[in-house]
This record gives structure tokens, C-alpha cells and sequence, in this order.
């Protein structure tokens, strides 16, 4: 009996004639134009679908269910004996006659408050945050893309204002993805981080430009666009979101000229400290003392813009997958983190130590790597390699792909955005989880870092006593 003759592969047997047929005509420049114009209008629609009749982007109301299993650690029913009692306190909407009571996030920061002035001191109403520090940055880099680093930013960020901090999220990217999930709207770079950069380099010519007058040189020109910058402060770059208390300076494409000025810039001004550029506009115009926590979302890249971005943090958190493609790439990333700041480091301090000044020292309070996108049935022995060898530098916490992730993306909206009733419950408490317990991971973080410097103050105050 013959056997029956396996079915070729589908790259045996293609005709060339068919092939030119569905090649169709060679692209040219303007053919990205058109491509790009095509995106731009699928972004528009995807994005518009969670837009109101304004098309200004609305985050949605939290039922008391929520509030109370996430938000305020109280019982539903003591939840709802406080508002009775409290006729002042946002009382929540109901879509239906004696159905859920629904409250936007500003109504849900007010009960808060209230709860933590008139509630058990025992319970964390609000998160801890010492009085008299500044913001803490926070850094979200990794030189490959597709890791999930926009993404935990993001989520993060959300994360942290679900909490009661007030947040503050810094688009460093070009491609402007944070920028997108927060419905920013920028017209052109100067209304991106790139004046104050170029503030602080004309602030540093302008030094430099007297000293050369004291000694009888000629002053380099400062031109227009220096000129305008110096005129540009942080919070009039900064927007108001969908979020009560997360605000925004965002990005756009012309935002990579930076990449291209601020060599130019350098070359022209040696003494120039590019890396403190971003850190140094924001504490001079007061952002540090508005905020509690900042996230910077860096480019793919590691270009000027993430070096500032790197530069500034505090805490430094590198997503990557459970692949060891991306687990090679991420070393290679640290290999370069290490590259560059020990050359910068090197370079000031040779100047420093002949001029007798303090030697330049970068310092992170935390880095830590955290793996995204992670499939327990697949991923969990490479992952638990990665952990023999990075130790306590990857975060122990697995960031899971569950189906909300998924369906979240669909609806152009973040996990903390979307409408559990949108979902099968148990999926939605499940995909919500893998994202609490990175929140808590990073909350941990924070707490420690500021704790630190809480009790360090603490003890210079008491030595200087």
C-alpha cells in the first residue's frame, strides 16, 4: 500500500510570477510618509475610543467593591456606615436605582484623607512619605526594546497614585509611548524636557562667559534658541492627566534632535555637566518638592537622554524577559552603564583631584532588574538561573502575562484603567495581582530609601546638636 506523500513545506514550489504579482511597487521616501500617515490614523482611532464627547481621555470610577478590597483598607459595610454618617464626604454615583455606589479617583483621595485624619492610626490610610525630602526619580531603562519598560512605568506610575502619592511622569523617548498612554499632547520639542537642557547649558556658558570676560577673553554667543530656553521653566512643561495626581511632561519625535545638540553643546563647553542637567533644572524650579515620586521613562537607547535620565534616578529598574537573548542583552546593558559613568567619573575627577575639588561619585540608592512577561510553565527554570547569578539585584517578584494584560492592551488602556466588570472576575483579580505585587516590590523600595535618609538626617541633626 502507498504511503501518502507528506505535504511540502510552504517555502517549496513558490512561483516567481505569483511572487512579483503580490510584491507591489518599490517604496520611497514619501511611501514612509504615507505608511506613517496610515498609523497615525489607526492611533487616532484606538486611541479616541477611550476619549469622551470632548475627546479629552477620562479614567474611569471605582466601585466601592474596589475601594475597599484595594484602595482604603476598610470593611465595605464600616465603608459605607462612615459616608451615612459623613453627609459631606463624596457619597458615589449609582448606575442604577439601589445598585454600586461608583466614585472617581478625586473622590477617592478626599475619602482617604478623611479616614486618615479620623480613622484607626493603626491602618495605612496614606502611604508613608517623610516631610522635608524630596521626590524620590525613578528610572525605568533597558536598552532592548519589547522588555515592558513603558509598560511597568506606566503601570507603576498608576500604581503609585492609586496609592495617594502624587506622581509625576517624565517621556524621555522620542517615540513619545508614555506620552500616548497618558493622552499628552505636545506640539514640538519645547514642550518636551529638551529647553531645559538646553537651559542648564546656556546657565553653565553664562558662567563660563564671565570668567572669560575676567580674564579679557572674548564671551562665546549665546543664539536663540539658548536665549529662549533660559526663559523656560519645569512647570511650564508640565500637563495635567486623566489622573488627578499624575502629571506629565511628555514627548515627541523632535525630541531626538537632543541626541544631535547635545554633543554640539558639549564640544563647545567642556566644562559643561550634562548629567546633572536634568537633575539641577528640577530641584531649581522647585518640581522636587511638588512631587513624591517621579518616573522617567528613557529611551531604548543609551544615548544623552537616558544618560540624564540615569543620571538623575535614585532608583534604577531594568525590565527584561525570561529569554536568554534578553537576559545576554541586559548584562551588556550594565557592561555599558559601567563604560560610561566610570569614564565620566574619570575624566572629572583627574580635574578635580589637580584642582584639589571633591571627586565626582555616581550613586543609586537601588537598581534592581525585574523580569516581565513571564510564563511559569515555560520561563521558570532560565528564571531561576538569572536569579543564582544577579542575587538581590533581580527582584524575586515575577511579572506575569495574564489574559487581562492582554485584553487591557486591546482597550488602549492600562490594568488600573480598565473596568473589572469589562472581565471575568477571577481573571481580572489575577491579572491585577501580578501588577500589586510588582507595585509592592518597587513600594518596598521606596520605603527603605526614603527610611534611610530619614534616619541619616536624623542622626546629623542629633551629632550637630
Amino acid at each position: 500500500m502507498a504511503q501518502d506523500t507528506p505535504e511540502l513545506p510552504p517555502y517549496f514550489n513558490i512561483s516567481p510570477d505569483s511572487a512579483l504579482h503580490d510584491l507591489g511597487r518599490p517604496v520611497t521616501a514619501d511611501g514612509f510618509g504615507q505608511i506613517a500617515e496610515r498609523c497615525r490614523l489607526g492611533r487616532e482611532d484606538l486611541s479616541g475610543r477611550g476619549l469622551n464627547e470632548a475627546g479629552e481621555k477620562t479614567l474611569r470610577k471605582f466601585s466601592t467593591w474596589e475601594i475597599t478590597r484595594y484602595l482604603i483598607p476598610v470593611a465595605q459595610a464600616h465603608f459605607r456606615r462612615v459616608l451615612r454618617q459623613n453627609p459631606h464626604l463624596p457619597q458615589g454615583d449609582s448606575e442604577t436605582d439601589g445598585g454600586a455606589k461608583w466614585f472617581t479617583l478625586d473622590e477617592v483621595l478626599r475619602l482617604r484623607a478623611h479616614f486618615a485624619a479620623e480613622g484607626s492610626k493603626a491602618k495605612e490610610y496614606r502611604p508613608y512619605r517623610p516631610e522635608g525630602l524630596p521626590a524620590k526619580m525613578v528610572a525605568v531603562a533597558n536598552f532592548k526594546g519589547g522588555v515592558g519598560k513603558t509598560s511597568t512605568a506606566a503601570h507603576l506610575a498608576m500604581s503609585a497614585a492609586l496609592d495617594g502619592y502624587k506622581v509625576l511622569v517624565i517621556d524621555l523617548d522620542s517615540q513619545g509611548s508614555m506620552t500616548s498612554i497618558f493622552n499628552g499632547k505636545v506640539e514640538d520639542e519645547w514642550q518636551t524636557v529638551f529647553p531645559l537642557l538646553a537651559r542648564h547649558y546656556a546657565t553653565a556658558l553664562q558662567s563660563e562667559n564671565r570668567a572669560r570676560i575676567d580674564r579679557g577673553d572674548d564671551p562665546k554667543p549665546l543664539d536663540d534658541t539658548l536665549s529662549d530656553a533660559l526663559k523656560v521653566k519645569a512647570p511650564d512643561l508640565i500637563q495635567k492627566t486623566h489622573w488627578p495626581n499624575i502629571d506629565l511632561i511628555g514627548a515627541q519625535l523632535n525630541l531626538y534632535w537632543a541626541e544631535f545638540q547635545i554633543p554640539v553643546w558639549r564640544m563647545q563647553g567642556r566644562s559643561w555637566k550634562l548629567w546633572d542637567a536634568l537633575t539641577e533644572t528640577l530641584e531649581a524650579d522647585g518640581v522636587l518638592d511638588a512631587y513624591d515620586v517621579i518616573f522617567l521613562d528613557t529611551p531604548p537607547a543609551l544615548g544623552y537622554l537616558t544618560i540624564n535620565g540615569l543620571a538623575a534616578a535614585d532608583i534604577l529598574l531594568v525590565p527584561m524577559g525570561a529569554s536568554f537573548l534578553e537576559f545576554d542583552s541586559t548584562g551588556r546593558f550594565f557592561d555599558m552603564l559601567h563604560s560610561t559613568f566610570a569614564s565620566i567619573e574619570e575624566g572629572e575627577n583627574m580635574a578635580a583631584r589637580a584642582l584639589g575639588r571633591p571627586e565626582l561619585s555616581f550613586e543609586w540608592d537601588a537598581v534592581r532588574t525585574v523580569i516581565t512577561r513571564f510564563d511559569a510553565s515555560q520561563q521558570a527554570e532560565l528564571a531561576a538561573l538569572m536569579q543564582a547569578y544577579l542575587g538581590d539585584t533581580l527582584s524575586p517578584h515575577r511579572q506575569d502575562f495574564t489574559a487581562l494584560i492582554g485584553q487591557a492592551g486591546e482597550q488602549a488602556a492600562g490594568i488600573y484603567e480598565a473596568d473589572y466588570r469589562d472581565f471575568n472576575r477571577e481573571t481580572y483579580v489575577r491579572g491585577r495581582a501580578t501588577f500589586d505585587q510588582t507595585y509592592a516590590a518597587f513600594k518596598r523600595l521606596l520605603l527603605g530609601v526614603w527610611r534611610r535618609e530619614e534616619l541619616s538626617e536624623a542622626d546629623a541633626a542629633r551629632a550637630a546638636s
